[in-house]
């Protein structure tokens, strides 16, 4: 039998990119975003490569949206195996500037997005005693850059309330499984829409990943729920472990270097979309795909990722690696005296 699969976020970037790797498996997969221009191309893409297409505009902020999304999945395909939360929107700003409206809104999709989500999910699956959830999380749930506060709060939220939730079903005996994979920078196409008050063009900090890397993660954690959660990238464990040993001196570091480094030196453009409030994929709007505008800087595989699949000394080892990239930032910190390093740093090994 065909796996169900849900998708929230799945018009473009990393949603997108997933959706193709389980339609590549045969499963049905159910598409769920707000912009009907990149659902319908998802959709196409989906068919394209042997899987069946059920698109569905659905703003996860709206609880009652994402329950009659599930309704209409299960309906079309039977039975929900596997739920993927990965929706959001974002604003680059600092604190400051960002209204409390658009804050709100922000905390409504991304974070109350995942919750709505994990609900619909929780709801179909207990009563069966089976099934997945995956988040998908950034290392910015773990260690909060400048310009993304709202975003950085939200995905430290969602680790919050994963984790809860996760000690709840250990309680309950539950063969459902939730899992978190921790994200690094990608290239999707939200740097081309995020709402931006930055004046130059946002981007990744470095290293970037292709959209790939995070959806055969993505797959693998749903294979593999059983464990807590997945890192992609060395940068992201590395990133983590220097947070943990000095962070302190990453604040200021970040204080630095981050406003910079998540900034092109191309000036922003004096109309440019925004689909905080609605889809830049839209009715009236163009489909994105799943990279975003940074090919030429963005890896297409992770071999620390991929070596970490695998159990016990190989990852144990990999996993020292990268603490001594932790200890080793800590010590360039500090000899720096908090001085500007460079964006590609110590943490930007693949």
């Amino acid at each position: 039998m065909p796996q169900t699969v849900v998708i929230t976020g799945a018009s473009a970037g990393i949603g997108r990119a997933t959706a193709r790797l389980f339609a590549e498996r045969g499963a049905n997969v159910v598409l769920l975003a707000r912009g009907t221009t990149g659902l319908e191309a998802t959709a196409a893409d989906v068919e394209a490569r042997g899987g069946r297409a059920l698109a569905v505009p659905t703003d996860v902020a709206d609880h009652t949206q994402v329950e009659a999304a599930a309704d209409a999945a299960e309906e079309a395909f039977g039975p929900i195996d596997v739920w993927v939360n990965n929706g959001f929107v974002s604003v680059f700003a600092p604190f400051t500037e960002i209204e409390p409206d658009e804050y709100r809104r922000v905390t409504d999709v991304t974070y109350l997005g995942f919750v709505n989500g994990t609900r619909a999910a929780l709801h179909r699956m207990l009563p069966r005693d089976r099934g997945t959830i995956v988040q998908v999380g950034s290392a910015l749930g773990e260690r909060s850059v400048p310009l993304q506060s709202a975003y950085c709060g939200a995905k430290h939220a969602i680790n919050g309330f994963t984790s809860s939730l996760r000690t709840e079903l250990l309680h309950q005996g539950s063969e459902v499984s939730v899992t978190l994979v921790k994200m690094p920078a990608v290239n999707t196409p939200q740097f081309s829409w995020v709402l931006s008050r930055l004046p130059r063009h946002p981007q990744p900090v470095a290293p970037i990943y292709q959209p790939e890397v995070a959806a055969r993660a993505v797959l693998h954690a749903a294979d593999h729920p059983r464990r807590k959660q997945y890192a992609v990238g060395a940068s992201t464990v590395a990133t983590v472990l220097a947070n943990k040993l000095a962070p302190a001196l990453l604040d200021r570091y970040l204080a630095r270097t981050g406003f910079d480094a998540q900034q092109t030196d191309d000036p922003a453009p004096a109309t440019r979309p925004s689909n905080l409030w609605d889809p830049a994929d839209g009715k009236d709007g163009h489909d994105y795909g799943a990279h975003g505008i940074f090919d030429d800087h963005a890896a297409a595989r992770s071999p620390f990722t991929a070596l970490t699949r695998h159990p016990a000394p190989l990852t144990g080892g990999l996993l020292g690696a990268a603490l001594g990239a932790a200890v080793l930032t800590r010590t360039a910190l500090r000899r720096r005296g908090g001085r500007c390093l460079r964006q590609k740093s110590l943490l930007s090994w693949s």
